[in-house]
């Protein structure tokens, strides 16, 4: 390359214009997603999860049994949903919630399945089967309010699978019987 002569204005890089057909489909493209995405979120009421009010969990149709068992349950004057089933920590209950609420999303939304022994199962079981990192999580939370109270055997239960477990004498606490 050579250098620019004394006196000369300097050179201006080459710039590759986008095509204005090209510009329109991006930004359609980018709209149409931030729209959907606005949507979804409205219709699905997304901005209800960060509260604390138990009347959020119905916005799927498939807790309706579940709220309404927990409205005439023992725990309804004391505790809200978000007590029992996410941490009490600021970031350890949004992070619950965030993971919680992609794979609801995910669930009800796409109906995975994955292959087992028989065949196809769903991934995302009707009525909704609490999984082991959310069944330590409720754990935890029946020992912060009830600690005092149980036996140290209790107290003391871990992640393993053999662990006592509050719900295994109390399954219905919460959300009246088990089905």
């Amino acid at each position: 390359m050579s250098e620019p002569t004394a006196g000369a204005p300097p050179r201006v890089g080459r710039r590759r214009a986008v095509p204005l057909k090209a510009r329109a489909a991006l930004a359609l493209l980018f709209g149409g997603v931030i729209g959907l995405s606005l949507f979804t979120a409205s219709y699905a009421e997304g901005t209800s999860y960060l509260s604390d009010d138990p009347a959020a969990c119905r916005n799927c149709h498939v807790m309706n049994d579940v709220y309404d068992a927990w409205s005439r349950g023992t725990h309804h004057a004391v505790a809200t949903c978000n007590d029992c089933h996410v941490p009490p920590q600021f970031f350890a209950k949004y992070l619950a919630k965030g993971r919680n609420g992609y794979h609801h999303s995910m669930g009800f939304t796409l109906q995975p399945a994955v292959p087992d022994e028989v065949g196809a199962r769903k991934v995302f079981d009707e009525p909704i089967r609490i999984k082991a990192t959310n069944s330590q999580i409720l754990q935890d939370n029946c020992l912060r309010c009830h600690g005092d109270f149980v036996h140290d055997v209790v107290r003391g239960s871990t992640w393993a699978d053999d662990a006592i477990r509050c719900v295994h004498c109390h399954s219905s606490v919460g959300h009246g019987a088990r089905r």
